[in-house]
């Protein structure tokens, strides 16, 4: 940790030139590294030697998905790498490898950006909404981790306002320096505290910054986190199998950690795409040795800010996952997402609906599953309907399911659009 540490901070100090250098330079070892070292990698690429970054196979979670073993870098073992599994959000999960010293980058990059807001890792206390293991080993486990991480555990699988009062009530008695989870589940605490009339930071004064992640921050979420919480709300993009992508900076701006990662934008053909283009998000680990990622396919769509540059990009939009994208009966693709977002600006206006996820079942058939105190009105869902239409296209149906809990996945994390064709 110590070495890359001291690595990470002379990265940051580098001059835009030098910064240059360092990428091309980081990008041709790591790939004539796997090339040289990596019989899986090796196969994939039409030369066995390193010509043209551009000419690199694109990488998908799906060719991932063989056993560990036959993906791993000669020299390495189980015993001498870091080894985790993707959520499976995406739908597609698998196993990961990273060497040690990836490993360690990671972490000197997380406490670097969290630092942006004074927080240490070593000292500043945690309030956590994750998910967490159910069985009796797991759950321990789990707790003494948290333990040594300066982190206290909020499960998310059940967040009943009964469960939402006892979280409270650890606010009320705890020093948090910070939250950090699931955006779904925080908000949703938001939405209690409203409905409560309680600002978190008055009962636990010691609260600096409220950091999300996973699924989406819509910005009528921001402002209800930041006013409910009185402090600020920092969105957080990152993937378990490489690194924080991108983390807002106190310039409130999405920043693209351009430290470890090599982000590119690829069209459908794989082409390159300019910043201010939207396309596939592709992502290259510039120092796992143990494993590739290079020019990985991470499944989302996302824009680069036309005024980033090499050193400093910036994320200027995330639209969603490639598998969550609506196709319609006339044709037209859509991110889910859109869908969410029409249909959370008219049944969330009353406090009335907590949660709700919307699923495709055919071109033209959605089922949207909601948690409520009372059900939806006919008058709320011909609203829902016709903005919809009015959005997107007519001639759509929708069925909607009252719930008591709605479905999460075994992290805890909740779907907000997802197709089944």
């Amino acid at each position: 940790m110590r070495e890359a540490k001291a690595e990470l901070d002379r990265i940051v100090r580098f001059s835009e030139g030098e910064h240059r250098d360092f990428i091309e330079g980081k990008k041709r070892d790591i790939a004539a590294f796997h090339l040289k070292n990596n019989g899986f990698y090796r196969n994939l690429n039409p030369s066995a030697d390193f010509t043209s970054w551009e000419s690199l196979p694109v990488l998908t979670k799906k060719s991932l998905q063989i056993p560990l073993q036959q993906r791993l870098s000669g020299g390495f073992s189980a015993k001498s790498i870091y080894v985790n599994k993707t959520s499976g959000s995406s739908g597609d999960p698998f196993v990961f490898a990273k060497d040690k010293y990836s490993h360690a980058m990671t972490w000197a990059s997380n406490i670097y950006r969290f630092g942006w807001y004074g927080i240490d890792f070593n000292q500043s206390l945690q309030a956590r909404f994750y998910g967490i293991p159910l069985d009796a080993l797991g759950y321990k486990k789990e707790r003494i981790k948290d333990w040594l991480a300066h982190r206290y555990r909020f499960p998310v699988f059940d967040l009943s306002d009964a469960v939402l009062e006892q979280f409270l009530g650890h606010f009320r008695t705890k020093k948090f320096d910070y939250i950090n989870g699931y955006t779904s589940s925080i908000v949703l605490f938001a939405k209690f505290l409203k409905r409560r009339q309680i600002v978190l930071k008055d009962i636990c004064p010691t609260l600096k910054v409220c950091m999300v992640t996973s699924e989406m921050l819509f910005d009528d979420d921001k402002t209800l986190l930041e006013t409910q919480f009185g402090i600020p709300v920092v969105n957080e993009y990152g993937a378990s199998e490489l690194d924080l992508i991108a983390f807002q900076n106190p310039h409130v701006e999405w920043q693209v950690n351009a430290e470890t990662l090599f982000v590119e934008i690829l069209d459908d053909a794989g082409a390159v795409l300019p910043y201010g283009r939207e396309g596939r998000i592709v992502i290259s680990s510039l120092y796992n040795t143990a494993h590739p990622f290079l020019r990985y396919d991470i499944g989302d769509i996302g824009v680069l800010d036309e005024k980033s540059t090499l050193q400093k990009p910036v994320l200027k939009k995330l639209t969603g996952r490639t598998n969550d994208i609506a196709v319609l009966p006339s044709g037209k693709k859509s991110p889910g997402l859109t869908f969410y977002y029409v249909t959370k600006s008219i049944i969330e206006d009353d406090g009335n609906v907590k949660e709700f996820v919307i699923t495709q079942t055919k071109t033209d058939a959605f089922e949207i599953d909601y948690v409520s105190d009372k059900a939806l009105t006919p008058q709320q869902i011909t609203g829902i309907e016709a903005a919809i239409a009015q959005y997107l296209e007519p001639g759509l149906h929708f069925n909607f399911n009252r719930k008591t809990v709605l479905e999460r996945g075994s992290r805890g994390k909740l779907r907000q659009f997802r197709s089944l064709l």
